[in-house]
């Protein structure tokens, strides 16, 4: 290699790769951060009106209970003690509807982290160095993902189920009953995870909180923005009067055909989706075959310098992929 091949004892092949890739990251976050800057206007204006309908008393520091924050495991009791936002993260926890506190969340991350660590060493053979860092990344992106996937299906069947809740309530009030005995209707009659909140809203009710915090406590525990249309609902018509039998029955209809445009949505990029699938696990399925079939023509991704940049700079690309085509796919109702 000659004396002007290199930059600081650096190859240049790599700093050009490297410059290269970064100024790709930045246009690509520039693009996502236009795209994402209507539907973040879109979300302030909803936020502000749920603000003003909210309560003063109901916030989310006094509506969340509060868990028990110490496992008796003193490393992951310090572990707990360095978490950044821990409210933020004991929130996530709760809208998953699962009785677990962040001490089972860190305790879950090491174990993961742990034992990607140690196969990576065992099975593909890779340095320390490298197998730790792939232990850190799936350690905490994998709890964090499944965490994200576990709210957003409870949050789909809640939205599923939540027309009919409204429905009972409407027949309800028609039939001359007052909102807390038909919040007792949906209690018993309406599976999880609707029936589960509004037992705890009743419960809430009988242990002397007003109807409005009640509703937002349960608003803060779940993931729906149709469930803050049905509290705010509530809250401006205790204000202003009116027909609230009418209100929920025109807002039943509005969720039932919102959640019809979604799902027409997904039928129509669901061959957009299947298709981002098989090209992303398709690289994974070939290198899996070939590991198998000749273990040895793959070493030197993990063993040369140059396999290395190479493995990184594909699952870089893939990432990014992935990223874009899950963006392509995503429509906001």
């Amino acid at each position: 290699m000659s004396p002007g091949s290199e930059i600081l004892g650096v190859p240049l092949i790599i700093v050009i790769l490297g410059l290269g890739m970064g100024g790709v990251i930045l246009l690509i976050g520039f693009a996502v951060t236009a795209a994402n800057s209507a539907q973040h206007r879109i979300d302030e204006r909803v936020s502000t009106v749920v603000d003003r309908a909210r309560p003063k008393s109901a916030t989310v520091e006094t509506n969340l209970r509060h868990r028990e924050q110490t496992t008796g495991i003193g490393i992951l009791d310090r572990l707990i003690k360095l978490l950044p936002r821990p409210r933020l993260l004991e929130k996530r926890l709760i809208r998953t509807g699962l009785n677990a506190g962040i001490g089972h969340y860190v305790l879950a991350c090491l174990i993961t982290g742990l034992s990607s660590a140690f196969l990576a060493v065992v099975l593909v053979g890779l340095p320390m160095a490298l197998a730790g860092l792939i232990g850190v990344i799936l350690g905490v992106g994998l709890p964090h993902m499944a965490v994200g996937m576990m709210v957003k299906r409870r949050s789909e069947r809640f939205i599923a189920l939540f027309p009919e809740a409204i429905d009972l309530i409407v027949r309800g009030l028609r039939s001359g009953l007052p909102v807390t005995e038909s919040l007792h209707t949906v209690m018993n009659e309406i599976s999880n995870p609707v029936g589960g909140e509004f037992r705890r809203i009743v419960d809430s009710l009988a242990l002397g909180k007003t109807l409005e915090d009640a509703m937002w406590d349960a608003a803060d525990r779940v993931e729906a923005q149709e469930f803050r249309f049905f509290v705010v609902s509530m809250s401006v018509q205790r204000e202003t009067g009116g027909n609230l039998a009418e209100t929920l029955d025109n807002l039943a209809d509005i969720l039932r055909r919102r959640r019809q445009t979604k799902l027409k949505i997904r039928a129509l990029s669901s061959e957009a989706r299947a298709s981002a699938m098989i090209i992303g696990a398709l690289p994974f399925v070939m290198f899996g075959l070939i590991y198998l079939v000749n273990p040895e023509y793959l070493q030197p991704l993990f063993t040369e310098l140059v396999g290395q940049i190479m493995l990184g700079v594909g699952l870089l690309w893939l990432t990014l992929g992935f990223v874009i085509m899950a963006k392509m796919v995503r429509f906001e109702i």
